[in-house]
């Protein structure tokens, strides 16, 4: 079960956004991923961390959720989640609540693989 901090909880609480509610279950798939994954706020959204800055969220996208790896390009991706051709980030988006379903492994594999980085 995810474990919320008291900081990100306090941002969604002034958060207006047509996708709320999806941002808010991408951020539980997230953290349920592994219970080493925390949480906070940079700029100036939520921010998941495990030995360094994993995703943060596009707060202002109103369409989909938008999740930027750091280093999204240097993590494996069978799945082909993640979008973008620089040579750092990449972006993983959402479009409704049964797209994250159908991706939930692959978002989780990505946090899992970032973990397993880091512990080398």
């Amino acid at each position: 079960m995810a474990t919320h901090s008291a900081e990100v909880d306090a941002w969604f609480e002034s958060y207006s956004n047509p996708q709320r509610e999806l941002v808010m279950a991408v951020r539980d798939a997230v953290l349920d991923a592994d219970d080493r994954v925390s949480e906070v706020i940079k700029w100036q959204a939520p921010t998941f961390v495990y030995r360094g800055n994993i995703a943060s969220f596009y707060p202002k996208s109103t369409k989909h959720v938008s999740l930027m790896f750091h280093r999204g390009a240097s993590l494996p991706d069978p799945d082909g989640l993640l979008e973008g051709e620089g040579d750092v980030s990449r972006v993983a988006k959402f479009l409704d609540a049964d797209d994250l379903e159908r991706k939930r492994g692959s978002l989780q594999g990505l946090i899992r693989a970032w973990i397993a980085a880091q512990d080398a």
